[in-house]
């Protein structure tokens, strides 16, 4: 059997352990799909980048910025929501700053993986939601975990939001201090696809969701689940657990009603300066 190429990049967190079993345990081989899995700790910035320059077919990536960059010239289209629950992004400090209240970093500057991504993004929501003005938020880009690591430790910048279980260990350790959460306004992670490879491969790429959906809708109820993902992000079981509770995956894909919802809400947090049609955001 000839079996279909096709590249899919994600970050390297427990969202994404679905798709990390499903090339394990050769499901996607067994429909006739040759699934290469690509970790991007860099996030949505570089997934987007990506998708643009064919370096990857399918992206698991944040609503709000697929969303952005379509609009802005993206060749993609949202297939469909993978994790129905918000994000709860942290808001994180050195733990040896001064900085004790959300609104002590007004003006102050925020760590981002890079611009279009979600740690830019939702450091916008959370000066709107803050009442900060817009202009007040200034960035330093740090490419990953590690580097906002580094600049919060030596001063460079002075805050950092990123998935507040992803970071939950750098909190333990001392390291970083978390002073609030900033949940996501809306699903957190949908599917986007080239629509250069959507046109060509339509049946591989339901052939793809059927198998992730398949995987995704059993994942809670897995023997251990709990302590693999524990195992394998470096997690406490306890802030594994919770997560668990709180994580909702998907099988459906972005209704016009939720669109247009999220849109608005994006163009109110200074976001986007324009709507993009349904037609060219969804694949229906």
């Amino acid at each position: 059997m000839n079996l279909q190429k096709i590249t899919i990049s994600g970050v390297p967190e427990h969202f994404n352990l679905p798709w990390r079993l499903c090339i394990e345990e050769g499901d996607f081989e067994n429909t006739g799909i040759d699934a290469k899995w690509t970790d991007v700790p860099e996030g949505t910035g570089k997934l987007c980048q990506m998708l643009r320059s064919g370096e990857t077919d399918v992206a698991v990536i944040l609503t709000e910025g697929i969303i952005k960059d379509i609009i802005a010239g993206n060749d993609s289209k949202i297939i469909q929501v993978y994790v129905e629950s918000p994000l709860l992004w942290g808001i994180h400090v050195a733990a040896a700053s001064d900085f004790k209240e959300i609104s002590d970093l007004e003006g102050k500057i925020a760590a981002i993986s890079r611009y279009g991504s979600g740690s830019e993004l939702m450091s916008y929501v959370n000066a709107s939601e803050q009442n900060w003005p817009k202009e007040s938020v200034r960035f330093e880009i740090v490419n990953t975990l590690d580097g906002a690591i580094e600049a919060l430790s030596n001063g460079t910048s002075d805050y950092f939001m990123w998935e507040r279980f992803m970071t939950q260990p750098i909190v333990d350790k001392g390291i970083f201090r978390r002073i609030g959460v900033c949940p996501t306004p809306w699903p957190s992670f949908v599917i986007a696809v080239r629509n250069e490879f959507l046109e060509k491969h339509p049946e591989a790429i339901e052939k793809l969701l059927s198998v992730i959906n398949q995987k995704s809708s059993g994942f809670k109820s897995v023997s251990g689940i709990n302590q693999t993902l524990a195992n394998r992000y470096g997690q406490k079981i306890e802030d594994i657990n919770q997560w668990l509770t709180l994580t909702e995956w998907s099988r459906e894909n972005l209704s016009e009603a939720l669109l247009n919802k999220i849109q608005n809400q994006l163009l109110t947090f200074g976001i986007m300066d324009k709507k993009g049609t349904f037609a060219q955001l969804v694949h229906s």
